[in-house]
């Protein structure tokens, strides 16, 4: 594998609310599936050997609009999932603040510590996308570009590996709805480009910290 190019899925009808949904199965919204589409069409130039993605709705959809046109194979990796943060799925961002001593400003400021009721723990995150990106780096031995469509959390912990940066931080990075970040391990080579999204409605990735 030469680069590995990591796409944030398109906005999903609980990003749009600010709904955490984590390990839910939720859909595009209409937004979502323009912005698929106008990260397909910034990437048609470039080749790709294979596509893999989270089997979750959002993601597995955002890929097969963006390769719809192309013959790119396209496979499931359960490791990709979404974060897991169980209480909170289903809640807003403003239920979360409501609650005593505003949990959700303690998990932005730090989500090792402050990890939301029956979370996946962010160390145990981490080192399942190590393992998906693994396995998909051994099997493309021969130095070909690799697209990958996923979830703000698992993007965000495999990128801190490589930037040495702790898990108490990840929120430091901005990864919006339809953005592209990219690798060459060890080196990271982009972070959240956007530049693809002007002129689609919203297209700032419109949900913050709800992923």
């Amino acid at each position: 594998m030469r680069a590995l190019y990591l796409v944030r899925h398109g906005q999903s009808v609980s990003n749009a609310v600010r709904r955490f949904q984590g390990m839910q199965d939720v859909p595009l919204s209409a937004l979502g599936r323009r912005q698929a589409a106008a990260v397909g069409a910034a990437l048609r130039g470039r080749a790709f050997a294979h596509v893999y993605a989270s089997p979750l709705d959002r993601a597995r959809r955002t890929a097969e609009i963006m390769v719809a046109d192309r013959r790119v194979p396209l496979t499931l990796v359960e490791d990709l999932r979404e974060l897991s943060l169980g209480d909170w799925e289903g809640r807003t961002v403003e239920e979360i603040r409501t609650l005593p001593g505003d949990p959700y400003t303690r998990w932005v400021r730090d989500p090792v510590e402050n990890l939301p009721p029956g979370a996946e723990p962010l160390g145990a995150v981490q080192q399942r996308v190590l393992r998906a990106v693994e396995g998909i780096a051994a099997a493309h031995p021969d130095g070909e570009d690799v697209l990958v469509v996923a979830h703000g959390g698992v993007i965000s912990a495999y990128l801190a590996h490589w930037l040495g940066l702790p898990l108490s931080g990840i929120w430091r990075l901005t990864l919006s709805n339809g953005s592209v970040s990219s690798v060459a391990p060890p080196r990271v080579l982009t972070v959240n480009e956007t530049a693809h999204l002007a002129g689609v409605d919203g297209a700032s990735g419109g949900a913050g910290l709800s992923p």
